[in-house]
């Protein structure tokens, strides 16, 4: 399994391959971060795991050692790697993964431990997963609302759904029926497909056969492009309304013309320079971008990015709090971390300002998405 160490010390000795997690205080504070570099979602987790290259090396003069493994997307391989976070690298902290189902493991496993969870992607969090679970990226029902005005503004009646045969479908295809039928829409057609599929051509035909006025694709990273390829190819010529786990360049590089047109639920990260100078997240997220983009080159900007580099930014606001009561390496130091995010209060980051609470774990608001069209091959605000 592939392994990359980041860390602002040297890592000395072996880990220990059994056991709980420490109860000795360190000097360092670790984080474990299992995201999907290989495999169909790797075009969440590849961007999720540059953006490290920009987060803080040390918080309050601590430094921080960051431990990535992938996981491929996988929720046996995303359990394993968080079972070693808490067994092996006595991890303070742990994150991921970069879509939903693995997520719902890792949070199982942190839950269990009694170790913060950061998560990357979107994912049901359930009473047992929310004592220590949160979330960097935008619910469902937040950017799902925008969606849905956007259909009610242009007139739209009827909506085909094609989303992913898992959690994130189930996610999408649950609050159009919560939010949306509530409007006046009406659901003409459900299909689904698995993420690793390289053809949706059945699917489209009865999407397109069932005539809606519009089309949801509840989908992630490139696959996402699938549907929207072969929506076009098929002569469906209604509009198209894709979701936040599709807000990268390579979802226009994939699609290509098929791109243009889109609606599309977004971060502020993919169009800071567009918000108010009154907007608190404007300024990190000019600085994840331009930072990013003269790396991995222009236009290279993603959601996904966005995610893994807040969640150093909110660890910057709730670590001095929590080594004010605790020591890293210590059940209090963790205990320390779960109460200061829920003290902490506007938080602002690349993607939303947080508010995290007992109730709400995902602690956004509407400062947390834009809605974007594709033309001429660009991202721009759509109307």
């Amino acid at each position: 399994m592939r392994k990359t160490f980041l860390s602002a010390v040297a890592l000395a000795g072996a880990l220990a391959t059994a056991g709980s997690p420490a109860t000795a205080q360190t000097n360092e504070i670790t984080i474990g971060i299992t995201i999907t570099t290989t495999g169909p979602a790797a075009a969440l987790g590849i961007p999720e795991r540059n953006a490290l290259d920009f987060v803080a090396k040390e918080i309050a003069g601590v430094p921080l050692k960051v431990i990535v493994l992938d996981d491929g997307g996988d929720p046996t391989a995303a359990t394993t790697n968080a079972r070693r976070f808490v067994t092996e690298s006595k991890a303070d902290i742990i994150m991921g993964s970069s879509t939903t189902p693995p997520t719902n493991a890792v949070s199982d496993v942190a839950n269990e431990a009694g170790i913060p969870h950061i998560a990357l992607a979107p994912f049901a969090i359930t009473p047992e997963r929310a004592k220590w679970s949160v979330a960097m990226p935008q619910p469902v029902p937040i950017m799902g609302k925008v969606l849905y005005a956007h259909m009610k503004a242009h007139n739209i009646k009827t909506v085909g759904y094609i989303g992913y045969s898992d959690s994130y479908g189930d996610l999408w295809f649950n609050d159009f029926k919560f939010q949306a039928v509530p409007m006046g829409m009406t659901v003409a057609d459900e299909e689904r497909f698995a993420r690793p599929d390289t053809s949706v051509a059945g699917q489209v035909l009865k999407l397109v056969a069932a005539n809606p006025d519009a089309i949801l694709v509840g989908a992630s990273g490139t696959a996402a492009a699938l549907p929207q390829t072969a929506l076009r190819e098929r002569g469906y010529n209604g509009l198209i309304y894709q979701t936040h786990g599709a807000a990268s360049m390579d979802f226009i590089r994939i699609a290509g013309k098929a791109a243009e047109g889109v609606i599309m639920a977004s971060g502020p990260v993919m169009d800071p320079e567009d918000q108010p100078d009154s907007a608190l997240t404007k300024k990190p997220g000019l600085a994840l971008d331009k930072a990013y983009e003269a790396k991995y080159g222009p236009n290279s900007r993603s959601q996904f990015a966005g995610h893994s580099y807040d969640a150093f930014l909110v660890l910057e606001r709730v670590v001095p709090v929590a080594l004010k009561t605790a020591k890293p390496g210590t059940p209090e130091f963790r205990e320390a971390i779960r109460q200061a995010l829920l003290t902490e209060r506007e938080i602002a980051a690349s993607q939303g300002v947080y508010n995290f609470t007992e109730k709400d774990r995902y602690g956004l608001d509407d400062r947390s998405r834009i809605i974007l069209t594709v033309k001429n091959g660009k991202y721009v605000p759509a109307e």
